[in-house]
């Protein structure tokens, strides 16, 4: 009986150590860290992951950056109801859609502004001018203002302008974000595209285009708003991103990337 007893005891143990059942975490045993989650346009991606390495290691937690196109980002954060900030390329999405109530608090980071873009060495002698962009013997690239911060700001400046249309119907292709416009750049497949001028300075474009710049009368620098989100399950670590963002040591990292300080007034 003994034997019996013992053994049974053994079975019963051996089936609690495969199911799981009645253990206990190991001594020592921690939490996974929080985990912030910042959806930012693509354009600002570099200064915000760098930035995020600085509050990653300050508050001891996991930051991630869901990158993406304004307006997809938006929807995405809409939909699932996660996350903790959003950086849209242009303050018109907080104006569109602070109705939603989604959006709370924000700080002001900087301006994006935007520009022509040629390979390095501008090989065909294009000046800054818009009209270049409707020329036939001219390969050009546009994004899609439904999906892109940068498509948005292409509309607006050229129907101002007084072109969109030829723009758009002289494009070899639309894209959805500023990143595929550098690309096509980069690959050949455009001779100018206009793009926020950022993105020209950023490590992966470096050595590869020239910047024409516009007047600012014509590509206004956009305010780039850091917005804090109503659901945020870190609200506290959230606003001390935002802080730091909009610090003078967060606006040099901004600079590094080639953006225009918050410290400037456009309007």
């Amino acid at each position: 009986m003994q034997f019996l007893r013992n053994s049974l005891l053994l079975s019963l143990a051996a089936f609690l150590s495969l199911t799981g059942c009645g253990q206990q975490a190991p001594t020592g045993a921690q939490e996974s860290k929080p985990e912030l989650l910042i959806y930012c346009g693509i354009t600002m991606a570099h200064p915000i992951t760098a930035i995020a390495k600085i509050i990653e290691k300050e508050r001891n937690l996991t930051i991630r950056v869901n990158q993406g196109g304004s307006e997809d980002l938006y929807q995405s954060l809409k939909e699932s109801r996660k996350g903790d900030l959003y950086l849209p390329g242009s303050a018109s999405y907080r104006k569109q859609y602070l109705p939603d109530g989604l959006l709370g608090d924000f700080v002001h980071v900087g301006y994006n502004q935007a520009a022509l873009l040629v390979p390095k060495g501008n090989p065909k002698g294009l000046k800054a001018d818009l009209n270049n962009l409707t020329r036939k013997d001219l390969a050009v690239v546009a994004c899609n203002p439904d999906t892109g911060s940068i498509g948005r700001e292409s509309k607006r400046i050229l129907e101002k302008f007084g072109n969109y249309q030829a723009v758009m119907g002289n494009a070899v292709f639309l894209t959805t974000d500023s990143r595929n416009m550098n690309k096509a750049l980069a690959d050949g497949d455009a001779d100018i595209i206009l793009n926020w001028r950022a993105t020209a300075f950023f490590p992966e474009n470096s050595g590869k285009f020239d910047v024409l710049d516009l007047d600012p009368a014509v590509a206004e620098p956009k305010k780039l708003l850091l917005n804090i989100l109503t659901f945020s399950k870190y609200p506290e670590v959230a606003k001390r991103f935002m802080e730091y963002a909009a610090s003078p040591e967060g606006q040099e990292i901004f600079r590094q990337y080639g953006f225009i300080d918050n410290t400037k007034k456009f309007d």
